[in-house]
């Protein structure tokens, strides 16, 4: 079976400024991968490249096997709840909803399956009784649940999530990790933006260290050691180093 994503040698460039620069990996299905780096590195670029709407400079890109124009109906985007205008006038069921339209075709409007998929993800993120609340009166972590329902009303089987932990409660936290843990057990691929070093060290099965330049690429214990993350970020003291000093009382 082909992997899930399969990225060879991709460079990518804005007016000739290179944002990634030959970066190759390869994701399988029911993995779960942390993508790790400083702002600036490329990270947003990379899923952008993997959606279609960047074309690689050089190198290429293959999803479930195929070109992304034919397969990217089967990825779906969790962006950055800061570029959301939250005060649209939309209820919850809607912004959900919209998931399901990658399955509907031209003119086609949602029909009992969709209705039945979306009732599914509203109860999966725990928020059934927010689906006819106003987006705009929502708190941080009923806005990511929201996010991450309409992510899941795709039925993608690769999903790239930008920093889906920003901001939210501990209760939301919990909530994504055990959504994490089932898409693992269905055999889909998650790409996580994520800045808590720890969490990265806990979670994700693989962690991707970016700085435009693919750092390293494994196993969390083998990824997350400082050397690779002084490389990372430019040689500064990473929050992990941070986190290690403060253990053993310096």
């Amino acid at each position: 079976m082909s992997p899930a994503v399969l990225v060879h040698n991709v460079s990518v460039a804005y007016d000739a400024r290179p944002v990634l620069l030959g970066v190759s990996a390869t994701v399988e299905r029911g993995e779960v991968i942390g993508i790790v780096g400083p702002n600036g590195a490329g990270k947003s670029t990379l899923f952008r490249a993997l959606l279609g709407l960047v074309p690689p400079g050089s190198g290429y890109i293959r999803l479930l096997g195929g070109d992304v124009a034919t397969h990217r109906r089967w990825v779906t985007y969790l962006p950055q709840r800061e570029v959301i205008d939250w005060d649209f006038p939309l209820i919850v069921r809607d912004v959900v909803t919209m998931g399901r339209y990658p399955h509907l075709g031209w003119g086609r409007f949602p029909g009992p399956e969709d209705r039945r998929v979306v009732e599914a993800c509203l109860e999966a993120l725990g928020i059934s009784d927010l689906r006819n609340r106003h987006i705009g009166e929502l708190s941080g972590g009923q806005q990511q649940r929201t996010l991450l329902a309409r992510a899941l009303a795709q039925e993608a089987q690769i999903l790239l999530l930008d920093e889906p932990f920003m901001g939210i409660d501990a209760s939301t936290e919990q909530t994504i990790l055990t959504l994490l843990r089932r898409l693992r057990a269905e055999g889909k691929a998650v790409l996580i933006v994520d800045h808590d070093l720890t969490r990265a060290a806990e979670t994700y099965d693989r962690v991707l260290l970016l700085n435009q330049r693919l750092v390293a690429f494994g196993p969390p214990a083998q990824v997350l050691v400082p050397d690779l993350l002084r490389i990372t970020y430019g040689g500064r003291l990473t929050p992990l180093e941070s986190l290690g000093a403060r253990e053993n009382g310096a």
